[in-house]
């Protein structure tokens, strides 16, 4: 009797280990291709002739995606479980993903926004099925270091992200003048290759055996209560919303940033390789997170973390040279686990209302479409490198959320 439960346990244990392996590639995909619209906003702001805040439609078209799309997500997911979830969301990314061909022969900025926004609803639907699965596949008190550890994964795509496309999309202009239907095209082939990859990766996870951790939203008796009466969610939502957008802002910038005379004078393609070091700080941290936060209590890591990205944000902001351009590099290290640990301190006790809550999380993720956009107004009215004091500001809130607001209250 033992021998067979320990058995049914290892087996167990085993399938959740492959489950979180198989989720890995799944974060390091929508990783790779959330950061490259940090190369997109430079190439299509140069093809067509926009301002900052025109180019910033691209962050706001991807991210105004989860507002739209995250409520019925958690609605979809509930009802066909997060392995079907999952595939539909790939499917509909791939999608958006084809959706660039006809928008570059077109030369059509509204069409890539289109696209954009179609691509970012099946991120959506994956970020919302496969986070909360991430949690719930395994001990709940190790649920942080887990998703953080899946969220490096994450990290690595939009390390490799940029890099990938400076040389496939902003390298072919380096040197030389193009005109904006040259500019457009340039986009078509990368992306084709990404929808490939996606389908791809919809037909495996259909084919994969998951476990199914359904059960656990289904427990309990009805209390009246839904996800919005956990003030911990509601504050968390905030706290998503403002990392978000200042993590994403800053990234919107940096290749615009690193060319500022003031600061290094780069050319757009060295520019875009040095994006890598924002989000590969972002990876590193997150390795370096998963271990130290099972020791550490998140609410604290997260408060410190924050601090030091407010304090290195308004360094950027502040000074010249290579030191600014080094300062904002380093915000990517302290960025690293405050997604994971906000998203999961945010659905920790929810118990039947997780999916509701990682809905309204994900919904959050907006943040990603209004900041960066004020951001560009800013920039376009006092320039690019004083608009940088505005995520400064945003960090200050995590702080908070980290040592006040991410206590559940009874």
């Amino acid at each position: 009797m033992n021998n067979g439960a320990a058995t049914s346990m290892s087996r167990s244990n085993d399938n959740n280990m492959f489950a979180l392996v198989a989720l890995t590639s799944l974060f390091f995909m929508w990783g790779l291709i959330t950061s490259l619209n940090d190369i997109l906003i430079p190439k299509l702001k140069g093809a067509f002739d926009l301002s900052y805040t025109e180019a910033m439609m691209v962050q706001f078209c991807f991210f105004f995606a989860y507002f739209v799309v995250s409520i019925p997500a958690g609605r979809l997911v509930k009802r066909i479980g997060y392995k079907k979830g999952i595939v539909v969301g790939l499917l509909i990314a791939a999608s958006g993903c084809v959706g660039f061909y006809p928008s570059a022969d077109l030369q059509s900025y509204p069409l890539f926004l289109a696209a954009l926004f179609v691509l970012a609803s099946g991120i959506t639907i994956l970020q919302v099925a496969a986070n909360p699965y991430v949690t719930v596949l395994g001990d709940p008190k190790t649920a942080s270091s887990r998703l953080t550890m899946t969220q490096a994964f994450n990290s690595l795509g939009t390390t490799v992200g940029p890099v990938l496309g400076g040389i496939l999309i902003l390298g072919a202009a380096a040197g030389a003048v193009e005109s904006a239907a040259e500019g457009a095209k340039s986009v078509q082939a990368p992306y084709l290759g990404l929808a490939g990859i996606l389908v791809l990766l919809a037909v495996v996870m259909a084919a994969l055996r998951l476990p199914e951790v359904q059960a656990e939203e289904e427990e309990g008796a009805d209390d009246g209560r839904t996800a919005w009466s956990y003030s911990h969610l509601v504050l968390g939502a905030v706290g998503i919303f403002v990392y978000v957008g200042a993590e994403v802002s800053i990234g919107s910038f940096l290749v615009n940033f690193f060319a500022e005379e003031s600061i290094a004078g780069l050319e757009e393609v060295e520019a875009a390789k040095l994006v890598g070091f924002y989000w590969g700080g972002a990876m590193v941290g997150r390795f370096i997170g998963a271990l130290a936060m099972q020791k550490i209590e998140a609410g604290k890591a997260l408060a410190f973390n924050a601090v030091m990205a407010c304090l290195l944000t308004a360094t950027a902001a502040t000074i010249d040279g290579t030191a600014a351009m080094w300062a904002i590099l380093g915000v990517g290290l302290f960025n690293s686990i405050m997604f994971p640990t906000i998203f999961s301190l945010g659905v920790a006790g929810l118990g039947k209302h997780t999916s509701q809550g990682s809905g309204i999380l994900c919904l959050a993720i907006v943040g990603g479409a209004f900041i960066p956009l004020l951001q560009g107004v800013l920039a376009d009215s006092i320039g690019v490198q004083p608009a940088f004091y505005l995520p400064a500001l945003l960090y200050i809130y995590i702080v908070y959320y980290g040592l006040v607001g991410s206590k559940p209250k009874g």
